[in-house]
């Protein structure tokens, strides 16, 4: 069975319900999903053919700068034979933090739904679908 981490910093806990709407559907395509705010990730990439990293816009359309971008650079290096799903809600803006991200792993892994996901605001109910759909897609992609 494939187990997929999901990793993401939520502020106002619009990310971390696309965590877990992700992680429904990675459980409903039959893997593993282990979910983690980043902080609490101290196991390693290695174990995890598959991951999905989740931070909404912050700033000026940047990642948060305090605790997930420093964890991401630390690991992006070892993405090389992973595929990745990028996720992510923001308030303002249009955004381009996503695609700033996006051009920042695509080199370096294989990226699972080229425009990453992204919410406006609280996820509704056709995002958090949306995000159930991902988890499938990415709990079945190679």
């Amino acid at each position: 069975m494939d187990k997929i981490a999901i990793i993401y910093w939520s502020g106002t806990g619009n990310t971390q319900a696309m965590a877990n709407a992700i992680s429904e559907g990675v459980k409903d395509a039959g893997a593993q999903a282990d979910v983690f705010f980043v902080n609490e990730f101290s196991g390693n990439l290695d174990d995890y053919h598959k991951v999905a990293f989740g931070c909404p816009a912050m700033g000026d359309e940047v990642l948060e700068e305090n605790e997930f971008e420093p964890f991401f650079s630390a690991v992006e290096h070892t993405l090389s034979d992973k595929t990745v799903l990028l996720f992510g809600s923001y308030g303002w803006g249009d955004g381009q933090w996503m695609r700033d991200w996006l051009e920042r792993v695509r080199p370096k892994c294989k990226v699972l739904l080229n425009d990453g996901l992204i919410a406006n605001n609280e996820p509704d109910d056709i995002d958090l679908q949306r995000c159930r759909d991902a988890g499938q897609t990415l709990a079945k992609a190679e």
